[in-house]
């Protein structure tokens, strides 16, 4: 069976991140707060960033090791990848988009194979519009059909629903239960809101800020029952922008991350 496994030390600014864990063919849910080092710790496994010590493998290969010296950079580990607000490369369209990520033969055949997997998210229709011109569950569906058009061994997804509106979240919660289950790749998830977990009813794993350890466990042990709602924990994201210099640098690794067969 295809798994994940991790097993990183690092830092996230002044936060100590000790993390183990093994995702399979059920998504494994990172729980927590803002400033938890949730998405450091994807950043870590996807290789953006360097953890201090520790291990990452995948379908047995090691792609991160520091006993052994090794580090495979970003576009060789074949994580597809989809960051908070998806960074869509917003000068092209939608096919073009996700065709970024398949190798093929010729641009026809490339713009064939990303006409289907739009089909299999349902989103055909958008195929020639821009990013700008996308509602958030339609810009989410997209960023997914990209990050699958290169044919990954694995997915992280980093906060999939933050950037919906609270209505559009329940639907999209469903549909992407549904697709994460029908792809069966190993599969970490971010989420600051328990009831995402809830929704998704796989395993799940909660990290505080200060430390990151297993809700109620070994942190290598994430469990199987549902996590506890909480008011404060489901609150609608902020909308503070981020940042130009990092969201450049996010479009950078999303583009190496998502890359086909243009740098591997």
């Amino acid at each position: 069976m295809s798994a994940l496994e991790v097993a990183l030390q690092g830092m996230a600014g002044t936060l100590s991140i000790d993390v183990s864990f093994r995702a399979a063919a059920t998504p494994l849910l990172l729980v927590g707060p803002n400033g938890a080092g949730k998405t450091q710790t994807l950043m870590m496994i996807l290789g953006a960033a360097r953890p201090r010590r520790g291990r990452v493998t995948l379908d047995g290969a090691p792609l991160f090791d520091d006993e052994r010296g090794l580090d495979l950079p970003v576009e060789q580990r074949r994580i597809g990848f989809v960051p908070q607000r998806y960074a869509l490369f917003p000068h092209l369209d939608v096919l073009s988009n996700v065709g970024y990520g398949i190798a093929a033969p010729s641009r026809a055949e490339r713009r064939r194979m990303a006409r289907a997997l739009l089909r299999e998210l349902d989103a055909e229709s958008l195929a020639e519009r821009r990013p700008a011109e996308l509602s958030g569950g339609e810009t989410q569906r997209v960023a997914l059909a990209r990050a699958l058009a290169s044919r990954p061994r694995a997915l992280l997804l980093d906060e999939p629903l933050a950037a919906l509106d609270v209505s559009l979240r329940r639907d999209m919660r469903r549909f992407l239960a549904e697709r994460l289950r029908a792809w069966a790749l190993p599969t970490v998830v971010v989420t600051h809101d328990r009831a995402d977990a809830e929704a998704l009813e796989e395993r799940w794993w909660c990290s505080r800020p200060a430390r990151s350890s297993s809700a109620g466990g070994s942190p290598s042990s994430p469990r199987s029952r549902r996590p506890r709602s909480s008011n404060s924990s489901s609150r609608a994201p902020t909308g503070r922008r981020t940042p130009r210099a990092n969201r450049q640098s996010l479009a950078r690794t999303v583009a190496r991350a998502n890359a086909g067969g243009w740098t591997r």
